[in-house]
């Protein structure tokens, strides 16, 4: 049987950084989730449009988090697509995870905002959680993080605060037709912040600027599949340029309260074992 329309949500990405913690809050909620993934039941995939139906059906409000990243070719296309589809279901509201200065994400925007439904955009800086629970914690584990960006700041943003703004957009009033840029509270560039983690986790972590050639060079070396070394080329070569060296006020807009702080997250994180012996022991194998 399908749950009632009016209170079902469709959260995409579910097993992702931001749709495992956007479905978490839903479900602390009582508010009825389908966690869509291609492991689930049923089956997601945005690269087969057939599993988009089942996915969508009895569905109120959708949670989009596209992946690979909205960056890559084609994914405007795919993320319009998909919300004329979830419009034409009987879907009533649109929250989509965008990012901040690309083109590729402002097509997407543009398309969800076109699509018919209440749509909000949720425009997310650099995560915190990169150094926690991607790949780059492997090298604040190995107590160096080479990367290809200089002295450009950037406001890193907690994915806890993301979440919360996504939830309110999916579940509360006021917030249709909004775009929210989503920050933290202060601009650091990428030694500050590797600098603050390394001192909340106890650990000696430096921070080295690499050139992008470089730096791609070793992610193929590493076996890293070609289309994800080409995202990274264009993540890292175009966006930290400067044009997001700003901060955003939509967490209070959407919330508010001020965003967290890294130096708190930092805290939380190192208190909850993201770089532990147990961390180190485990990264290594």
């Amino acid at each position: 049987m399908t749950e009632r329309a009016q209170d079902l949500i469709l959260v995409t990405g579910a097993t992702g950084k931001t749709g495992r913690r956007v479905a978490a809050r839903l479900e602390a909620r009582g508010v009825p989730v389908r966690a869509a993934s291609r492991g689930a039941v049923p089956s997601f995939d945005w690269e087969d449009r057939a599993t988009w139906a089942a996915a969508l059906d009895g569905v109120r409000a959708v949670y989009v988090a596209y992946a690979p990243d909205l960056a890559v070719p084609g994914a405007a296309e795919t993320v319009g697509a998909f919300a004329r589809q979830a419009v034409a279901a009987g879907v009533e509201r649109i929250v989509l995870l965008s990012g901040r200065g690309e083109a590729a994400a402002e097509a997407a925007e543009r398309e969800v905002r076109a699509a018919g439904a209440d749509w909000t955009i949720v425009r997310a800086a650099w995560f915190m959680q990169n150094f926690s629970e991607g790949a780059f914690r492997d090298l604040v584990l190995a107590g160096e993080v080479a990367l290809p960006v200089g002295d450009v700041p950037e406001p890193f943003v907690d994915l806890d605060d993301v979440a919360d703004v996504a939830v309110a957009a999916l579940t509360e009033s006021g917030h249709a037709g909004r775009l929210y840029e989503l920050t933290g509270p202060r601009l650091m560039t990428f030694a500050d912040a590797v600098a603050e983690i390394g001192a909340a986790a106890g650990r000696e972590v430096a921070y080295a600027p690499v050139p992008l050639d470089a730096f791609l060079d070793a992610l193929r070396g590493d076996g890293l599949p070609d289309d994800a070394v080409e995202l990274l080329a264009f993540l890292f070569g175009e966006l930290f340029d400067g044009r997001n060296a700003r901060l955003g006020d939509g967490v209070e807009r959407a919330l508010g309260r001020p965003p967290r702080d890294l130096a708190a997250w930092a805290r939380a994180a190192a208190a909850d074992g993201a770089w532990s012996a147990a961390s180190a022991e485990e990264a290594a194998r």
